[in-house]
């Protein structure tokens, strides 16, 4: 009976074996058309992806173009600039110092650094590794760094300047305090910060190709950088096509941006910090990865994805698949979904790509709730409104909307939210339940002109130009001043 079973089984297996190759092949397939629709979308040149779950990297693919100049394809040794993301090692380092004893992150960094500013003296790591500081940036108004660069002179500069507001009260994105950790690690690891990296991290991960660099340094293989926006007579405009950027990191700042990595080593850097190669104790990393709480008791970070700031670690606080994620430069990102087994990391060479903002979708392809056509992502009154549409047919919106409303107390639909929500079904090729949206917007906000304009858009693209004139025509008297709304209903009045 046992040989018979394992016959039994091993036939099963056999016959299952293609099928289980074939769904991860249509799933590679499908992630692979959805990379170069995004780069076609936003035009970048060239793009690398790494995804990882139970600590090996599951797939690794390079796309596009690395120098358009001499046509060179990008590979999986091409070396990008991860910008910002080198804040995340900053973070590791910390905690590795603070692992030996050298430090907490709860000390004054008068405690390592002579010749503060008063203001500057109690303020402690943690609030400078999480941009909550208050202390004056490094960068003037044009992005550049006081002092021509120069250490010395940008510390003497920056020092004279006024903190810019209380410690805690807010996040403000900030490399002064980088700079700062960047003279710590140089003083309490007896090696610049560098080589500290490098030699606990880079080497430890096995990140062959990783380096410290910018757009000065001959990096063989890299990626280079690119951009759509252009300096035309004093001010910067978006072009049609990118165009090359350039950007140097003084060595001293380098703890704020200044490596140039690839998809592959970045995830075998996730792996080796997963597997307690780079910190030793769980309780580092959930330390690490703690986003700061504000004075007000609220996190602050980038934008609604982004929303927190831990050591080093941007953070994606919410209740479904929560995340850390790292970005840089507008051009890379890397997400560690904290309750799911996968990592996600998409390095780009256009400034202004912003993986960040599809890298959940590329989740989706392993995890199904999450992509955006199954709702993720929604307020929670519009996934409450989303559930009852599926159920009774959007051309019930209407009255499903009234009916949240009546029954649940925490149930409020915002203009923008909603308005966001149309465009998503209409970019998911859903035109029929994107206009119930939109004219259920114009319901609930009878009096915004905006709601009017969107709603008549799409009227116009489904063709119905009659019920699109009569909303250009109600968006036009509520913003006399809404040139576009002008324009259709001239167009639409001659035809």
């Amino acid at each position: 009976m046992n040989f018979i079973r394992t016959i039994t089984f091993l036939l099963f297996a056999s016959l299952l074996a293609p099928l289980f190759s074939s769904a991860q092949n249509l799933t590679s397939d499908s992630i692979d058309v959805f990379i170069k629709n995004k780069m076609q979308q936003k035009h970048i040149p060239a793009l690398q992806l790494a995804v990882i779950r139970n600590n090996k990297i599951i797939k690794l693919n390079s796309f596009g173009i690395t120098n358009l100049e001499n046509n060179i394809p990008a590979t999986d040794h091409s070396i990008f600039s991860i910008n910002s993301i080198t804040k995340a090692f900053v973070g590791v380092a910390i905690m590795q110092l603070a692992e030996e004893g050298k430090l907490k992150t709860t000390d004054p960094i008068s405690m390592y650094l002579d010749s503060l500013p008063v203001a500057w003296q109690k303020i402690t790591l943690q609030q400078v590794l999480t941009h909550i500081s208050g202390l004056p940036d490094m960068l003037d108004a044009d992005e550049q760094i006081l002092g021509n660069g120069i250490e010395k002179l940008a510390m003497q500069k920056v020092k004279a300047l006024p903190m810019e507001f209380n410690t805690g009260d807010k996040f403000s994105y900030n490399q002064t305090g980088y700079v700062l950790l960047g003279q710590i690690i140089n003083k309490l690891s007896g090696m610049h910060f560098t080589k500290f990296i490098e030699e606990r991290q880079f080497k430890v991960a096995g990140m062959n190709l990783t380096r410290f660099g910018d757009s000065y340094d001959v990096v063989p293989n890299s990626a280079g950088a690119y951009t759509m926006t252009k300096l035309v007579k004093g001010q910067f405009i978006r072009n049609k096509t990118p165009g090359v950027g350039y950007i140097q990191f003084p060595l001293f700042y380098r703890t704020a941006a200044g490596i140039q990595s690839t998809a592959g080593d970045v995830g075998n850097w996730i792996i080796a910090l997963k597997e307690g190669k780079l910190l030793k104790n769980k309780s580092s990393i959930d330390t690490m990865w703690k986003p700061a709480i504000l004075n007000n008791g609220h996190v602050g970070g980038f934008n609604k994805l982004t929303n927190g700031y831990a050591l080093g670690w941007p953070t994606v606080t919410r209740d479904d698949h929560p995340a850390v994620g790292p970005v840089g430069g507008g051009r890379s990102a890397l997400f560690i979904y904290l309750k799911d087994d996968l990592s996600i990391v998409v390095l780009t060479n256009l400034m202004g790509g912003n993986p960040d903002q599809f890298i959940d979708e590329i989740a989706g392809y392993y995890i199904p709730d999450m992509h955006e056509a199954n709702g993720f992502g929604l307020p929670p009154s519009i996934k409450k409104l989303r559930a009852g549409l599926l159920k009774q047919g959007f051309d019930h919106a209407s009255s499903i909307a009234a009916d949240l409303k009546k029954h649940d107390a925490t149930f409020k639909l915002e203009e923008n939210s909603l308005n966001a929500w149309g465009y998503q079904l209409l970019n998911q090729k859903k035109p029929t339940e994107a206009l119930s949206i939109f004219k259920l917007n114009t319901t609930l906000y009878p009096n915004s002109a905006n709601t009017y304009d969107s709603y008549a858009e799409v009227l116009e693209l489904t063709e119905n130009k009659k019920d699109a004139l009569i909303n250009y025509k109600k968006s036009f008297k509520l913003n006399p001043e809404n040139k576009s709304a002008a324009e259709r209903i001239k167009a639409l009045s001659v035809n």
